[in-house]
């Protein structure tokens, strides 16, 4: 932001207009803006509001070690204000520590709290923002001593209604698992999100958290030793459940071909 008011203000004093590409909707315009001063503040503006950098805490969902392709969320992160997807020219992720818990209740959604820093070693980059999550390249492997072999995966079809477990963090970056119940799931022949219902039957994941929590958004779930989907949205009226996305769409989102694989007994994802 500081570049852009140092360029707006030379316009503004020498009152020159600004020639602008303006990306909307997959279309360039074209756009010259005159640089107006603010009674207020002696400042110009050109009217735009710039968001300078977003971030915030999620889970890790999968990591495919052939390619480096990871996948985390389970959807789209939008602007807080404008209430649109964020377009993602560059980001990167980090590792956090969740610091303490906003226990979810019926009404008022919990949240998890949590710190990270970029004096920390970066783990990957963020190149895509889509309705299945954020997805990207890892620098390096994550081990957290759960889960680290490669795991195979149910296809929306093969996932089916009773038991199954997550796997979050609701202190440092500790990872364990939880008990859940699939209550519903729709065989879904094409990508869509929401393909999920879940409930949290874990009497101490309820009791520490409620249920399920902003931040938890990404938590793998796991039915029969395989990787079914992720947690990605909870209930405003009933904080022990949610919605999860089925696994096949964020791997094929993140453009690995699980298809082929397996075809050759090889589906796996980590």
């Amino acid at each position: 932001m500081s570049d852009i008011g140092s360029i707006v203000k030379k316009a503004g004093n020498n009152g020159n207009a600004l020639e602008v590409t303006i990306v909307r909707e997959n279309q360039e315009l074209s756009k010259k803006l005159v640089p107006v001063k603010d009674k207020q503040n002696e400042a110009y503006r050109i009217g735009l509001y710039i968001r300078d950098s977003a971030a915030g805490v999620g889970t890790l969902t999968f990591y495919h070690p052939d390619s480096k392709k990871y996948g985390a969320l389970g959807h789209v992160i939008s602007d807080m204000d404008t209430k649109k997807p964020i377009v993602v020219n560059r980001g990167e992720i980090y590792p956090s520590s969740v610091t303490s818990i906003e226990k979810g209740s019926n009404g008022h959604p919990g949240e998890k709290l949590a710190r990270f820093s970029k004096t920390d070693q970066k783990l990957g980059t963020i190149t895509r923002n889509s309705p299945f999550g954020i997805f990207g390249e890892m620098n390096k492997e994550v081990k957290k001593g759960m889960y680290d072999q490669p795991m195979p995966i149910a296809l929306s079809h093969q996932v089916k209604e009773g038991p199954a477990k997550i796997l979050t963090v609701v202190k440092g970056s500790e990872v364990k698992e939880y008990d859940v119940e699939v209550i519903s799931s729709i065989p879904q022949k094409f990508p869509a999100t929401k393909g999920m219902v879940i409930k949290v039957t874990d009497p101490q994941l309820l009791k520490e958290t409620g249920g399920i929590v902003q931040g938890m958004s990404g938590s793998p779930i796991i039915q029969d030793g395989k990787v079914i989907g992720a947690v990605t949205h909870v209930f405003v009226n009933d904080s022990t459940s949610g919605y999860g996305v089925h696994i096949e769409w964020m791997l094929e989102e993140a453009g690995i071909n699980i298809y082929e694989e397996s075809r050759n007994g090889k589906r796996t994802a980590s």
